[in-house]
C-alpha cells in the first residue's frame, strides 16, 4: 500500500456524543464511550489509507471497492465530479501522502437539507453488492477540513441492506442510513464510530429497524449537506475496529 498503516488513537476523551439527528451533539473528535472500548483489527482491518494513490479500496479481507462523488441536482457542484473517476489528493493524515477530499459548494434551493446532499464514498466490493462486516464492530477514520470559510459539519454514513436501494428492502424512502454527525476542523483528528453508535436520522425514511446490520453493508460515505456552504473535506486511514 506504499507504507505501513499507522495506528494513532488519540486519549481516550469522550466526543460530545455519538453525533445523531435524534439529538446528540456532533462528534468532535476522539472516539465515543462504546468505541473507546474498541481496538485496531490490525491489518485486516484496514480498509483504505490511499497511499496507492488510486480509486480502490485496499483488497483486504475480500473487499475491493472503488471510491465515488455524488450530489443532488439542484444547484450544487463538486470535484473530483461525479460520475467521473475519483482521483486522490495530495496530502494526508499522520504526514502520509495522499487522503480522500472533495470540495465544491452546496446548492441553495428553497429544499430541506435532506433534498441537498453531496459526498464522497466507496463500495466494499465491486460489483456492488453487500459486505459481511459482523466480524467487525465499528469503524474509524481520520478527516479535516480545508479554508476558514467552509463547512466543518459532516455526515458519517453507512448504507445497509435497508437503506440502500440496492438492497431491495427500502421503498421509496431510501438513503437514511445509520450514520453519525461530526464537526470536522481544519486539523486532522480522528473519528472513532461503534456499529451501536450508528443511527438513523429522525421523521423519514422506510423501514426503521433498531440498529444497523453489519453482517449487509454496502460501504461508507461522508455527506454535507448545509445549504449554501462552500466545503472541502478530506479523510484517510479508514479502518475497522475490533473488539
Amino acid at each position: 500500500m506504499g507504507r505501513s498503516f499507522k495506528w494513532v488513537f488519540p486519549a481516550l476523551a469522550l466526543a460530545a456524543g455519538a453525533g445523531c439527528d435524534s439529538g446528540g451533539a456532533a462528534s468532535t473528535g476522539g472516539p465515543t464511550t462504546a468505541a473507546a472500548a474498541l481496538k485496531p483489527c490490525g491489518p485486516d482491518g484496514l480498509i483504505d489509507d490511499a497511499e496507492d494513490n488510486n480509486n480502490k479500496v485496499a483488497v483486504v479481507g475480500g473487499r475491493g471497492g472503488y471510491w465515488y462523488t455524488y450530489g443532488d441536482k439542484i444547484g450544487s457542484t463538486i470535484t473530483p465530479a461525479k460520475g467521473g473517476t475519483f482521483t486522490m489528493s495530495p496530502g494526508g493524515a499522520n504526514d502520509s501522502k495522499f487522503a480522500a477530499e472533495i470540495k465544491g459548494k452546496v446548492g441553495d434551493a428553497d429544499q430541506p437539507p435532506d433534498y441537498l446532499n453531496d459526498g464522497m464514498g466507496f463500495g466494499f466490493v465491486d460489483p456492488k453488492a453487500t459486505y459481511d462486516a459482523s466480524k467487525y464492530k465499528g469503524i474509524t477514520f481520520w478527516a479535516k477540513k480545508t479554508g476558514a470559510g467552509t463547512t466543518g459539519k459532516v455526515r458519517v454514513k453507512v448504507p445497509d441492506i435497508n437503506t440502500d436501494p440496492a438492497g431491495k428492502v427500502c421503498t421509496d424512502a431510501c438513503f437514511n442510513d445509520f450514520g453519525a454527525d461530526i464537526e470536522v476542523t481544519e486539523a486532522w483528528k480522528q473519528y472513532s464510530f461503534a456499529w451501536s453508535d450508528l443511527t438513523q436520522q429522525m421523521g423519514w425514511g422506510s423501514p426503521s429497524p433498531p440498529a444497523i446490520t453489519p453482517s449487509k453493508l454496502f460501504g461508507i460515505q461522508w455527506q454535507v449537506n448545509t445549504p449554501g456552504a462552500n466545503f472541502d473535506v478530506s479523510v484517510d486511514d479508514v479502518a475497522f475496529l475490533c473488539p
